[in-house]
């Protein structure tokens, strides 16, 4: 279990630095018409957190009922949007156009998405051989 983890950390943590580095450098540098309202780093650190948090109890579920795994998922994808609505609900509650940060939180959310519906295809593959 342990090496599941340290592999999946691997990947998780360095993807996560560079997609937080060029999304910083292109708000930054490249599109200097919009106001921000989110911190990169902030929009980060969640996917990073709940990516790991969703994994260790994928991981989890995989070890205790295999058979469960996609469940376990589909559950967890549910808890990821719902957190997705608090963490944005700053921005949901102003006056104004948001479609900037939206699309900046969202970017990455599939990015993190897609990479844990790998490892739950991989865990599923798993459980049925």
């Amino acid at each position: 279990m342990k090496d599941h983890i340290v592999a999946f950390l691997k990947l998780l943590l360095p993807l996560t630095v560079a997609l937080c580095a060029l999304q910083y450098a292109v708000i930054t540098r490249v599109i200097t018409g919009y106001d921000f309202q989110l911190s990169t780093i902030a929009i980060y650190v969640f996917h990073f957190a709940v990516s790991f948090l969703i994994y260790l109890f994928l991981l989890y579920v995989k070890n205790i009922s295999p058979d469960k795994t996609g469940y376990a998922f589909m559950g967890c994808s549910f808890l990821r949007m719902m957190a997705s609505v608090v963490f944005l609900w700053p921005l949901i509650d102003r006056e104004g156009s948001f479609v900037g940060d939206v699309l900046a939180f969202f970017i990455p959310y599939f990015i993190f998405l897609t990479i844990e519906v790998y490892y739950v295809v991989k865990f599923v593959q798993e459980a049925q051989n």
